[in-house]
Order: structure tokens, then C-alpha cells, then sequence
């Protein structure tokens, strides 16, 4: 299928159809349960990847918001001891832009790059809260 748009010259212009949107999932829990085990099959190759490669990869399905939703689902994973962050490389959408590369945690570490990451949060957390009672 090709879209037409006449010019103003008379002359008709002829464009290739825009490519196929991905599925987008309503609830995004439901969407983070759908795509999980894509990223941490990922993970396990122990091979650097970026998110934005094993979605189209995968052919995963779009958050409810994909333009502010993809970008949590990283965050997550680290969460979980799952992935690290590798590198940074350039985005398979807009080649202009930077992105995170991730590669995937061992199996038998997960649980102790988990916790030390809980741990350093609370640590955070903990250490602005003393900022602001002495700033008030």
C-alpha cells in the first residue's frame, strides 16, 4: 500500500506505507509481566544489548505510554540484580541519540547485586533525609 499526496504542481508523489505499530498493552504491569522474560533471556547471553534491540528483536508489544514507559523498565531489571549498565551506544530509532547498553548479571550473583542495590538506595535515601532536618 502507498500513500499518495498530490503536489501543488499537479504532479502525484508516491511514499511507501509508515511501518506497522507494535501492539501497545493497556495495563503497564501487565506489560512489564509480558516483556520480562524477553529481557532476562537477554541477560543470560551475557552479550551487551540494548533495550530498543530486543524489542524490535523479540517483537515486544509497546507500554500504554512508550514514550516515558521503556525507559523504567531498565531500572527494574537492575532492581532485581538482573542487568548492569555496560556502555553506552547509539539508539537503533534515532541514530543521533545515546543509550544505554546493558549486559546481563550471572545467575547465582542476581540476589547479591540485588541487595547491595536495595542497600545503597536506603543509604541514599537515609543520607538526604539528613540533609533536609539539618537544612530546616
Amino acid at each position: 500500500m502507498s500513500h499518495i499526496q498530490p503536489a501543488f504542481d499537479g504532479t502525484e508523489m508516491v511514499a511507501s506505507a509508515p511501518a506497522k505499530i507494535r501492539r501497545i498493552v493497556d495495563d503497564y504491569e501487565a506489560w512489564v509481566t509480558e516483556v520480562w522474560d524477553a529481557f532476562v533471556e537477554a541477560a543470560d547471553t551475557r552479550e551487551p544489548f540494548t533495550v530498543a534491540e530486543i524489542a524490535a528483536a523479540k517483537n515486544l508489544p509497546d507500554p500504554p505510554h512508550p514514550k516515558s514507559q521503556w525507559g523504567s523498565l531498565p531500572g527494574r531489571l537492575q532492581d532485581a540484580g538482573i542487568i548492569r549498565h555496560h556502555d553506552y551506544g547509539g539508539s537503533v530509532r534515532a541514530h543521533q541519540s545515546l543509550v544505554h547498553v546493558w549486559i546481563g548479571v550471572p545467575a547465582p550473583l542476581r540476589e547479591m547485586v540485588a541487595a547491595r542495590r536495595r542497600e545503597e538506595r536506603a543509604a541514599r535515601r537515609a543520607a538526604r533525609a539528613l540533609e533536609r532536618r539539618a537544612a530546616a
